[in-house]
Parts: C-alpha cells; sequence; structure tokens
C-alpha cells in the first residue's frame, strides 16, 4: 500500500511559492557579495549605502517609488500575458508609443480642466499601448507568428518612428534637442511633495497601485481571468471546453500594451513633462525580470517592482559615496534575474528539495502525534 502523500494547504501552497524567489535573491546577494570582494569593497558596507540611498530618508524612500513606479506597470504587463501563455518583451516599445501619444495629446488638446485633460492623455496613451501591443497579439493569435520575435521587432519599429516623429516641426519644440514641446500644466500630473518636496514622485504612484488591485480582481474574480489562465495552463483543453483562444491571447496582449501606455504616459505627464529621443529606455525590459520575481502575482509585482526600484535609487547613492560604479547595480540586478529565470538550477542544487523534506517531516509528526 503506497504511504499517502499529505495535500499542501492553502497557506502551504502560498508559502512554497515564496520560497523560490527568496532562496534565488539570496544567492545573488551572495554572488554580489563576491564580485564586491574580488574588485576589493566590502559588500556590508556597499550594502548598507545601499539600504540608506534607498529606504534611509523621505527623500530616498520617495526616490525608490519613482523609479518603482513604471516597474510596476510593466511588471503587470508582462504579467498578464505570461498568465495566457505568451511571453510579451514588447512592453519597452509599448512604453515609447503611449508616451509619445500621451505628449502630443498633452500638447495639442487644450481648454480642459486639469482632471479631464490628464484622464484623456492617460486613456489615448493606453489605447496606444494596446493597439501596438495588438498587431503582436493578432499575428500570433491568428498565424501563429511568435510573439517573442514580434514584439522585439515591434520594439525597435517604436523606437525609430518616435524617434523621427519628434524631428518633424508638427511636435519638435524649437532647438538642438530632438523633444516636443512642453505639455500643458492642466495635463501634468501631481507630483507627491507632501512625501518631499523635491520629488518627481507623482499621483501615477497611485494609479499603479489601483492598477494592481484591478489585475487582481481581473485575474482571480472573473470569468475573463479565468479563462486567460485557462489557455496558459492548457489552450487545447480550453478550446475543447468552447473557450476562444484567439480571444484570449489578443486581450491578453491588448491589456498588457494598455498597462506599458500607462507607465509612458507617467513617464511623460509626471516625470518628464515632454517626450524626448531617444526616450529614457529599460522599464519595458526591467518589467520582465519584474514579473518573474514577482511569480506573475500582480501583489508580487508590486513588491519586486520596489526591489528594483531600491536597487536603482541605492545605486544612485552607492555612486556617490563610494568607488563602486553604479554600472555594478546593473551586474547585481543581472545577477537576480538570472537566478530568478533559472529557478530550476535551484531546485537541482537541492535546496528546495531539502525545504519540501522538511515539510513533509513536520506534516510526519504531527500525523503521529494525532495518531498517538
Amino acid at each position: 500500500m503506497k504511504p499517502r502523500v499529505p495535500m499542501k494547504t492553502g497557506v502551504e501552497s502560498k508559502l512554497s511559492g515564496l520560497l523560490p524567489p527568496l532562496v534565488s535573491l539570496l544567492l545573488a546577494a551572495a554572488v554580489s557579495a563576491v564580485i564586491l570582494l574580488l574588485v576589493g569593497e566590502n559588500p556590508f558596507h556597499i550594502g548598507s549605502v545601499m539600504l540608506s540611498g534607498s529606504l534611509g530618508s523621505l527623500r530616498s524612500i520617495a526616490n525608490t517609488l519613482e523609479e518603482a513606479t513604471p516597474l510596476i506597470f510593466t511588471g503587470l504587463c508582462v504579467a498578464v500575458a505570461l498568465k495566457c501563455g505568451l511571453f510579451n518583451i514588447g512592453g519597452e516599445g509599448q512604453l515609447v508609443i503611449g508616451a509619445f501619444a500621451a505628449a502630443w495629446v498633452g500638447v495639442k488638446l487644450t481648454g480642459l480642466d486639469p482632471v479631464t485633460h490628464v484622464t484623456v492623455c492617460i486613456l489615448i496613451a493606453g489605447l496606444a499601448g494596446a493597439l501596438w501591443a495588438l498587431i503582436a497579439g493578432v499575428l500570433k493569435a491568428r498565424f501563429g507568428a511568435h510573439e517573442v520575435i514580434n514584439t522585439i521587432m515591434l520594439n525597435y519599429i517604436a523606437f525609430i518612428l518616435t524617434n523621427y516623429l519628434v524631428t518633424l516641426p508638427y511636435f519638435k519644440k524649437p532647438g538642438q534637442i530632438p523633444q516636443t514641446f512642453d505639455i500643458a500644466p492642466s495635463a501634468a500630473l501631481p507630483r507627491l511633495s507632501f512625501l518631499y518636496q523635491y520629488t518627481r514622485l507623482n499621483i501615477g504612484f497611485v494609479l499603479a497601485i489601483v492598477a494592481v488591485i484591478l489585475v487582481y480582481v481581473i485575474l482571480e474574480k472573473t470569468r475573463l481571468g479565468f479563462e486567460l489562465k485557462s489557455v496558459g495552463f492548457n489552450p487545447t483543453a480550453s478550446r475543447a471546453s468552447g473557450i476562444s483562444v484567439v480571444r484570449n491571447m489578443v486581450i491578453a496582449m491588448a491589456i498588457g500594451g494598455f498597462l506599458a501606455g500607462m507607465a509612458g504616459s507617467e513617464r511623460v505627464l509626471g516625470v518628464h513633462r515632454y517626450f524626448i529621443s531617444p526616450f529614457p529606455f529599460g522599464y519595458g525590459f526591467a518589467g520582465i525580470a519584474v514579473a518573474l520575481l514577482g511569480r506573475n502575482n500582480p501583489f508580487g509585482v508590486l513588491l519586486a517592482a520596489i526591489f528594483f526600484g531600491a536597487l536603482a535609487s541605492g545605486g544612485a547613492q552607492v555612486d556617490i559615496e563610494t568607488h563602486v560604479p553604479r554600472e555594478l547595480v546593473t551586474v547585481i540586478q543581472a545577477i537576480v534575474i538570472l537566478f530568478v529565470a533559472c529557478e530550476y538550477l535551484v531546485r537541482r542544487m537541492g535546496l528546495m528539495q531539502l525545504v519540501d523534506l522538511m515539510r513533509r517531516m513536520g506534516l510526519r509528526r504531527r500525523g503521529a502525534g494525532a495518531h498517538e
């Protein structure tokens, strides 16, 4: 008679889901410490400087949250697609298209009150990102073209297209720098100056929190979310049960594109107040790491985005106070991504088996005590 394998409770299942990224982070920290030692730096000193630069004051916290805001949107963009079995690497291009659309509406549309103007700018930016993502979604759903290749190519098209448009007299502000005119004051996102007077942190962070909650509700509490996850888990079985695989793939890409477009609008309306060429890049690609570290859970994405925001703001402080270049923070980020993306390596190393064994031993002891 085979021994019965104890079923995991809901809490145990969630805890076991948290273990892989936590172990990956610990391994990444250990490898980063070794690299710092090799270059002659004290890892504990560098760590304390990074902690101070990211969370040591209201200014540092504001900088961390400001860096995290676009990563929340792009992390959700990738997470929604992954839930549907798609790998959306086009967040960068969708963000740039959304940013340009927000700048265009913010400059050209005038005579509106601030609430209406900001709302219109964000919606247009989101729709622009959604339409850009729909190209890859339709190609994937209708013709089977791989979304990774399509989104990578669309990223380049988005960069080149916006770089060209911003040089046209209709959009370009006079001068040598290729940038649009400044957006109207009514289109600017209010900054959260109550936290720190000179911060660039704006109400876009609040919108990002709202997006996290809405995505969670959609994925976990609605029929649409069930169908998206069903298609991601098994498209063949989903199709057999009457779920439209094509429709859900297109919807997943559109939702992701809308979120990435919102990230672009936050950068333009809340931080820069114009679109500049080349537009600051990296948020879309970092969103992939955020989604992986957050295990495609909206609230996990929020925490992962704040973690990467802390790395960015802490890295700036390290660059100022130590001889360690800021680029080393990028290396640390890459190490984190490596360990999180290669989670199976963590399992092969036996660490997760050891944790699971300890859990099983605890359950057996409880079961033996109950029999006694």
